[in-house]
């Protein structure tokens, strides 16, 4: 499968940080009222930690794969548990945060799915998707913060 630069599943990824990003940007005065969506509650802090669980959770399978380990199972309670902390007021300062961890976490995917071969992208060791799929389905993770929608 021959993708343009734009299409790529680095491009994926690291479009969805942006796009994310985005979106946390108008929600430094967010009045505190939770979105109610699929059953599912949503705020800022919760959209931003989901997007960086889901990265990180991806990562590790997708580093323990190509080192022929089985993937750890994670243990994340995801988006069925809304914590204390997800309630809190979305500051400029964590926006600062969610920027820091979610771009580094983006460059490390992008990094490592440009040294991937399509081969290897489409044929990849393990079970599970392929490393092309995972990042499509990482790209998913937009999810959580279309969720909370823009709040400008």
């Amino acid at each position: 499968m021959t993708e343009t630069p734009q299409e790529t599943p680095a491009r994926a990824v690291t479009g969805m940080v942006g796009h994310v990003l985005e979106l946390a940007a108008t929600w430094t005065d967010w009045d505190g009222t939770p979105v109610h969506a699929d059953d599912r509650v949503h705020t800022p802090h919760k959209a931003i930690r989901r997007v960086a669980d889901h990265l990180v959770d991806h990562l590790a399978e997708l580093e323990a794969r190509l080192a022929g380990e089985a993937p750890q199972p994670d243990h994340w309670h995801a988006s069925a548990v809304t914590t204390e902390a997800d309630l809190a007021p979305f500051t400029r300062a964590d926006l600062d945060e969610a920027r820091s961890r979610l771009v580094r976490l983006g460059r490390i995917w992008a990094n490592r799915l440009d040294a991937l071969t399509e081969e290897q992208l489409d044929r990849s060791p393990g079970e599970g998707w392929s490393f092309r799929e995972l990042a499509r389905h990482v790209a998913g993770s937009a999810y959580y913060a279309d969720s909370v929608g823009d709040l400008s």
